[in-house]
């Protein structure tokens, strides 16, 4: 599994590209460290979630992933790159501004209901496929930290995390995601490229430190892409 994290991280950050061939498997399991044996498991676990695909001629990136970013795989690649977004992978924000919101939305950043926080509207897409439908929150003084959470230019959506975590000092320590599926309503289908009522995937996720939740966010997936996670119970395994 970690050699599994390693190469599809690769994957997602551009360092391997759409279509590149791997190494062969001795070359790429003495890179990692391990067996042939293992390499190979890892291999097939990559091949079922669709980041690559075998033939005769040798293991190649797929060229049209079915899998898209979990929330997870998104917060470390800020960490990381500095950016949610993987390689090839563009943003599109429809939306910005300051605007008082939902009462569900104010208890989640426990601010009084009737103060405005920032709310902004984006997708994501990779080619011709969209990827993603999202509507992200954070709290209103970030804004005058950080005035590009009120812009929609180009360019600068995917940084945005990364960019409050610079201007306020504030970092992500922790984070949940919860996740169900339903159908697309009008707007949904629209960005996503799907007809009303097709089945997606619908999440929404919150990334808080100690002072409190720093975004909240509500997105969806088509129906045509995998989501994944990974788990690690070291904490439970010493507790019990």
């Amino acid at each position: 599994m970690q050699v599994a994290e390693r190469i599809r991280r690769r994957i997602l950050d551009g360092d391997l590209a759409e279509g590149a061939k791997l190494p062969p498997m001795r070359e790429l399991a003495k890179a990692e460290g391990v067996a042939i044996a293992t390499l190979g498991r890892s291999l097939d676990h990559l091949q079922v979630e669709g980041y690559i695909t075998t033939s005769r001629r040798g293991t190649f990136v797929a060229n049209a992933p079915s899998v898209a970013p979990s929330g997870y795989d998104r917060i470390t690649r800020v960490l990381r790159t500095g950016t949610v977004l993987a390689e090839g992978e563009t943003m599109i924000v429809t939306d910005a501004d300051l605007v008082v919101p939902p009462v569900y939305v104010s208890e989640i950043f426990d601010s009084p209901p009737g103060d405005r926080v920032v709310r902004r509207q984006w997708h994501t897409g990779k080619g011709s496929v969209r990827t993603l439908l999202a509507v992200t929150w954070y709290p209103a003084h970030f804004a005058a930290a950080v005035p590009e959470l009120l812009s929609i230019s180009r360019g600068q959506g995917g940084t945005m995390l990364a960019r409050i975590q610079g201007a306020t000092g504030r970092r992500v320590i922790a984070g949940r995601d919860d996740l169900h599926g339903r159908d697309a309503d009008a707007r949904e289908a629209a960005y996503l490229g799907l007809r009303t009522g097709s089945p997606i995937l619908a999440g929404a996720h919150r990334l808080w430190d100690d002072q409190g939740v720093i975004e909240y966010g509500e997105w969806c997936l088509p129906y045509r892409l995998v989501i994944g996670y990974e788990y690690r119970f070291d904490a439970v395994s010493d507790a019990l």
